[in-house]
């Protein structure tokens, strides 16, 4: 084990070589959260419909219910696992100091591949916003790229200055946006006596049976992509062990209450066939319902959204690519802490331009297609790196922020959907699938055989941790 320790209530995190200069522990439980959710909302504005597209109505309903339990034991696992290792990396680190360095390299280039791909996704979405608000007001043909370049430079920006200002104002525009659902759900709900709802009217049965469902679930995880992102925080909250469950487990609750308002909004007002393929579905019930106000704040809400999704994006991309920097996984020059403002400024300016590549010469679908089977990915390798966690250092041997219940049913659970996810997204992307499987055997063999030289193996361990039982 090394001498430094990045759980140390003495030292704000650990720059390369155990130096004083590190990350700075300012967060809190309300950006936790605001960073969780925050990522993922842009998915109840936009994306999550066109799995009504696949299968209809019901089958986005039943989508979303098997996502909802795939990211809930995703939610649990994450909190017991992240509240013990607490440093900046996440899921990474965990792989680290659990499973194995191959294991750890795989995992940290999932989540830099799927909040990097994420933030190119969101940020073509705000060129679109743009577009379309133009095209309202008369100014039709308007070029998107300078504003893709303008949000990603701007968010990028904010992230360098620090983490505190960063998931402050994501934290302010997400709970902004998640409110605008709330306010639509209230001003359109059946309780009210002129709702426009036509729920009896517009439902229908499976157009295209139970493998419309199945082909509905690549889709169904938009509702909660990307919540898994707390965990990157880790390192700059004041209190991980009550920060990190807390935020996690409140972030998931909020996304199924807003999943489940939204569809419920959106099929009551638009039928299967056009709501499956609209670009901005939460404004286009706005309109539907006939309020200004509405159609304002819900515009206002994607925009919201969007910029919170693509900012917390880059914060945790960051981390990932700091950690492995660090770690000596990567070149250790991205493993630098700013010494005023205390962030991962190298790792922050290294991914906008592979975000910018991506952004503007990529198609959304294959963007979008790409994060989520980075997720998927990293969410498969969860179960057995729970299972690992407990069996090596069981409940009675280290301390733990929070205790999943039902082990190993979780884990199970998660490993069980995955599979039916990766089938799902196999019918639709088959070719991508496998061309992303090849790149991640190609850069397994080359972090075995040239990079691990590199790494020194005991600085990489820094949890104060007893020996694991068995070893």
């Amino acid at each position: 084990m090394s001498d430094t320790d990045i759980t140390s209530k003495e030292m704000d995190g650990m720059g390369p070589g155990g130096t004083k200069v590190g990350l700075a522990r300012v967060l809190g439980p309300a950006h936790i959260w605001g960073l969780g959710v925050g990522i993922v909302l842009v998915g109840e504005y936009m994306g999550w419909n066109f799995a009504v597209g696949k299968g209809g109505a019901y089958a986005a309903l039943l989508a979303c219910w098997f996502a909802g339990i795939l990211y809930s034991c995703v939610a649990m696992i994450d909190s017991e696992v992240t509240s013990t290792v607490a440093a900046a990396g996440g899921q990474y680190t965990q792989a680290k100091h659990i499973v194995g360095p191959l294991m750890a390299f795989n995992v940290g280039l999932y989540l830099v591949f799927a909040y990097t791909m994420l933030e190119a996704a969101n940020a073509i979405t705000f060129g679109f916003l743009i577009d379309t608000v133009a095209g309202m007001t008369g100014h039709e043909g308007l070029d998107e790229r300078p504003f893709i370049v303008l949000s990603i430079m701007f968010l990028a920006w904010l992230n360098y200055r620090g983490v505190l200002a960063t998931l402050t104002f994501s934290l302010v525009i997400t709970a902004f946006a998640f409110c605008a659902i709330i306010a639509l759900f209230l001003s359109t709900a059946v309780f009210m006596s002129d709702s426009p709802l036509r729920h009896l009217e517009l439902m229908t049965d499976l157009p295209y049976g139970w493998l419309g469902v199945l082909a509905a679930m690549h889709f169904g995880l938009w509702y909660y992509l990307g919540i898994e992102g707390t965990c990157q925080a880790a390192e700059e909250v004041r209190s991980p062990a009550r920060s990190l469950p807390f935020g996690t487990l409140a972030g998931i609750m909020t996304l199924l209450i807003a999943a489940t308002l939204t569809w419920y909004v959106c099929v009551g007002l638009m039928p299967w066939e056009y709501l499956g393929q609209s670009g901005v579905p939460l404004f286009d019930a706005a309109r539907l319902s006939g309020s200004t106000t509405l159609m304002v704040l819900l515009g206002i809400g994607t925009m919201f959204a969007t910029l919170a999704s693509a900012n917390g994006c880059i914060n945790d991309a960051s981390r990932a690519w700091f950690a492995m920097g660090r770690d000596h996984y990567l070149p250790d020059w991205f493993g630098a802490v700013h010494p005023k403002f205390r962030t991962p400024y190298r790792s922050i300016i290294f991914l906008v331009p592979i975000a910018m590549i991506f952004a503007l010469g990529a198609p959304l679908d294959q963007v979008i297609t790409f994060s989520i089977l980075s997720g998927l990915l990293g969410y498969t390798f969860m179960p057995l790196n729970v299972i690992l966690f407990r069996r090596k250092w069981p409940l009675d041997s280290i301390k733990r922020g929070y205790e999943h219940p039902f082990h190993p049913v979780p884990a199970i659970i998660l490993l069980s959907l995955c599979g039916v996810t990766f089938f799902a997204v196999f019918l639709g992307y088959g070719s991508q699938l496998v061309a992303m499987l090849s790149f991640y055997i190609i850069v397994s063999l080359w972090f075995h055989f040239w990079r691990y030289r590199f790494v020194r193996r005991a600085a990489q361990f820094t949890m104060p941790w007893p020996r694991p039982r068995g070893f």
